[in-house]
């Protein structure tokens, strides 16, 4: 009897979704200086408190890192952030927030992930894949002050509400909720919407009635054109108007493919070892030959639908997606369904608990890094202490960070983000000192512990040296 509840318990997807929902709460407080994509989680959880303290108007988001200017600026559709705000008005603001709603939302995803398999395909077929989803790349993004899991995991339900109004469902409140997570999946990150090609062959399967199909159609254009109105003219005006680039909205194709097949070995990274690792990419590829063998042109349309909507976002990153992985996001729900179609084939299951099981330990191996936060990393978490003694919170600042925004965002002020060249040159930091420039921040991990400039040090430790200007 033990034994029977037992291989029922692991048998249940919801059992491994909310285990690992739980286990993953460790650290969850962790300010957001992970080694990798710090800075990208700053750049949401600065508009978030921004939204508490000085505007929480959601169509003008805005960072600190943009000198005098007002911080507006054009970026995703701050929809994460907004959350991250309406919690801190009834708790009192924590960057945290965003990893718990992150990890809650996507948790949520995997479940309608394997609700959509489980009704197309087979039980077994949706337990392996959202266990393939649950530790690929979304095992630990799904716990980062990010949008690309949150904003996936929106279009999966989405597509689960919308797949049911193609049933034969035709009922409202399976074309409203399609309709509402669609949109909201599709202004959190844009690039997500490569997930909606999955329709494609949904559509084609049904020869439903022409009212039905024109509704359905109806309502994915208009979110697919607010979406389109917020990116191509909301972003633009805010990046304009207020004068400050800070979001990234692609290349041209023609560009961005050339740089990709010029960067073929780390595009190549992405798919083999950031989507899913070692073991469950090898599934992968044998889950595409097992399709093309048995001629499963269901599975077969799925995957060319989504790859080639994939394609365009690959080749409008360029660069860019050969550098970062998070890109690989929306895809890897299409990787993880291939990888299951060849968990099919194993008859014992022995073998196939004896792959999860490896899959799982791959992924905590490789990822657990991500949970733990380095004592170096954390001494800038001070820098607010440390200003607030020696300057106003008004004071606008410059930090040697590069392109990294995330010791502004832990400064808690306004200002600019500087190389150390920068700062060596005499006539560029007259021009932010007429800009308004009160004190420097010099991170001497970046500058070096030798190098000093000719300005009064109001404050120093093994750190970082605050400068008065």
């Amino acid at each position: 009897m033990k034994k029977i509840v037992l291989t029922n318990t692991l048998s249940d997807i919801r059992f491994w979704i909310i285990l690992f929902f739980i286990l993953r709460l460790y650290g969850i407080t962790n300010p957001p200086l992970e080694v990798s994509h710090n800075w990208r989680q700053t750049t949401v959880t600065m508009p978030a408190r921004n939204f508490l303290e000085i505007d929480n108007n959601i169509f003008y988001p805005r960072v600190d890192f943009a000198g005098e200017k007002t911080g507006i600026t054009g970026m995703e559709f701050p929809l994460l952030n907004y959350l991250i705000y309406l919690m801190s008005l009834v708790f009192g603001y924590a960057h945290w927030y965003g990893r718990l709603i992150n990890l809650i939302i996507s948790s949520i995803g995997l479940l309608y992930f394997y609700k959509i398999i489980e009704k197309y395909f087979s039980k077994s077929m949706a337990f392996n894949a959202t266990f393939i989803l649950l530790f690929s790349i979304w095992f630990t993004y799904s716990r980062k002050i990010m949008p690309d899991t949150f904003s996936s995991s929106l279009i999966l339900i989405g597509i689960y509400f919308g797949s049911n109004y193609i049933d034969e469902h035709r009922s409202f409140k399976n074309i409203v909720f399609y309709f509402l997570f669609t949109l909201f999946g599709l202004l959190s990150k844009l690039p997500s919407g490569c997930l909606l090609a999955v329709f494609v062959p949904l559509v084609m399967q049904h020869k439903q009635s022409l009212k039905p199909n024109l509704i359905f159609l109806l309502f994915s254009l208009i979110a697919i054109l607010l979406s389109a109105l917020y990116y191509f003219y909301w972003v633009p005006y805010l990046t304009t108007h207020y004068q400050f680039d800070h979001f990234f909205m692609g290349k041209g194709i023609v560009k961005g493919m050339m740089e990709v097949f010029g960067d073929l070995n780390n595009a190549a990274l992405r798919f083999c070892l950031d989507a899913l690792q070692v073991i469950a990419f090898i599934l992968f590829v044998f889950g595409i030959g097992l399709a093309i063998k048995n001629k499963d042109h269901r599975l077969l349309i799925v995957f060319i639908s989504c790859f080639c909507a994939f394609l365009l976002i690959v080749f409008k990153a360029g660069l860019t997606f050969t550098h970062h992985s998070y890109y690989m996001v929306p895809f890897v729900p299409v990787m993880a369904l291939l990888a299951a179609n060849a968990f099919e084939q194993f008859n014992k299951p022995k073998i196939k608990w004896l792959l999860l099981t490896l899959i799982l330990i791959e992924a905590i191996a490789n990822k657990y890094d991500d949970f733990i936060i380095k004592p170096n990393a954390l001494a800038i978490t001070s820098l607010e202490v440390e200003l607030n003694k020696v300057s106003q919170k008004v004071d606008l600042i410059a930090i040697n960070s590069g392109f990294v925004p995330t010791p502004m965002y832990f400064a808690h002020r306004k200002g600019w983000i500087c190389s150390n060249e920068q700062f060596l040159n005499n006539n560029y930091v007259e021009v932010l000192k007429s800009l308004g420039l009160k004190q420097i921040v010099i991170l001497k991990k970046v500058f070096g512990t030798e190098q000093r400039l000719a300005f009064k040090i109001l404050f120093e430790n093994e750190h970082y040296i605050i400068y008065q200007i």
